[in-house]
């Protein structure tokens, strides 16, 4: 009796903590989620490793590119052939968090690396990964930084220059603004990178800039000083090259002082209408540049979107797209280039950079058709106006 007493209260006390476990919800299921690997059972496989921000107030992003890169490996895996083991680790953010992610996912056998969703941790982790011979695809630190001096390291996303020089060619093209205003982060590189790129193809493009007005990471609370300077210099259009949080804030200072000029943003913005406790009503009619359109009428977008849905229960954004097609840009690559399962990291390296900066290596994919990379790493590939209608993503074009 004491045996059978000393067993019952053992797989009672089993019990009491599952259910305790399952009750845990937020950072700590996302935490859980981010430390499981999926791939074919009992295959010879290929690892990759993503890194990004699974917790934390960029967390958006990063869990975006998990799912979008998680869904790609399982229609991969259902193919047959090629197999892919994927694994991704949180780096809050943190440079730091980042180089110690890497370390973790090379410990784990990584082959392939989907590099860190956000800017400062893949310059920190590119640096690691160009000593170890290690090739990194990443689906969105769109720094110049992260690609400059290093040969092995490739971006799906635009760069940031070239997100300036599109967004002033796109803005001119539509006529959708005579007066041009910008608030930028003065303080953040992919802020600046953005903005320095569009004043000079404004002016390239006759584009008459009225008001430009900076802040930083440390004043991007209170906006009310450069949104009257610009209202007071009758910009009809405000450009806005920064992250969602600080726009949602700007949208609405501009709504409480009865500002109403043409918002077009950047793919920082994109992930504004998940934003916990926004009003979206602010965000209609708010433009961006973006290389995917979750309305788009094709079949893959439109799988891609229902599949994302159905996992996240809302519309999948840029990073998620992007994050997906980084697995089958890899995919194609590692077919094209007949890279097999047992092949070392610095082997499969040196053959994926053979393949990416080939002239006949060209990628369709969710974010864009026949995209191919120069020598640098950067994509060449078409961004796509979009706008928030009714609050939800409307193709502009």
């Amino acid at each position: 009796m004491k045996m059978f007493s000393k067993v019952l209260s053992l797989a009672m006390a089993a019990a009491l903590t599952a259910g305790a476990l399952a009750g845990c919800g937020g950072a700590q299921n996302t935490a859980k989620e981010a430390d499981k690997s999926s791939a074919a059972s009992g295959a010879e496989v290929i690892k990759l490793g993503g890194i990004g921000p699974l917790t934390g107030p960029a967390a958006i992003y990063g869990n975006a590119a998990r799912v979008g890169a998680e869904i790609a490996v399982d229609e991969i895996n259902k193919k047959g052939g090629v197999q892919f083991e994927l694994k991704y680790e949180d780096d809050e953010n943190d440079a730091e968090k980042a180089v110690n992610a890497y370390n973790k996912l090379k410990d784990w056998g990584m082959q392939v690396s989907l590099g860190c969703v956000t800017t400062k941790p893949c310059i920190a982790v590119a640096s690691e990964t160009n000593s170890d011979r290690m090739f990194a695809l990443t689906p969105s630190a769109s720094s110049t930084d992260v690609i400059n001096n290093v040969d092995n390291v490739f971006q799906m996303c635009f760069t940031d220059p070239n997100q300036g020089i599109a967004s002033a060619e796109y803005i001119k093209s539509q006529n959708l603004g005579t007066k041009i205003g910008i608030i930028y982060n003065n303080s953040d590189a992919y802020s600046t990178g953005i903005y320095n790129k569009f004043i000079t193809e404004a002016e390239k493009q006759g584009l008459e800039v009225v008001s430009t007005q900076t802040f930083t990471d440390d004043s991007a609370n209170d906006f009310s000083s450069q949104l009257n300077a610009i209202k007071a210099a009758n910009a009809d259009l405000l450009y806005l090259p920064i992250y969602y949080t600080p726009a949602s804030l700007i949208l609405a200072q501009a709504d409480k002082m009865q500002y109403a000029p043409k918002f077009f943003g950047v793919d920082g913005m994109d992930g504004i209408l998940t934003l916990e406790n926004f009003d979206k009503s602010l965000a209609e009619g708010v433009m961006l540049l973006t290389p995917f359109v979750a309305d788009a009428s094709d079949d893959l977008t439109k799988n891609f979107v229902t599949e994302y849905q159905k996992r996240q229960g809302e519309v999948p954004n840029q990073f998620a797209a992007d994050a997906y097609d980084c697995v089958f840009a890899i995919y194609n690559a590692i077919e094209k280039g007949e890279i097999k399962p047992g092949m070392s990291a610095k082997d499969t390296c040196e053959k994926l950079i053979s393949v990416f900066t080939s002239a006949d290596f060209k990628f369709d994919g969710l974010t864009g058709e026949s995209v191919t990379w120069s020598a640098s790493g950067e994509v060449s590939k078409k961004p796509k106006g979009m706008v928030i209608q009714n609050g939800v993503y409307v193709g502009m074009d």
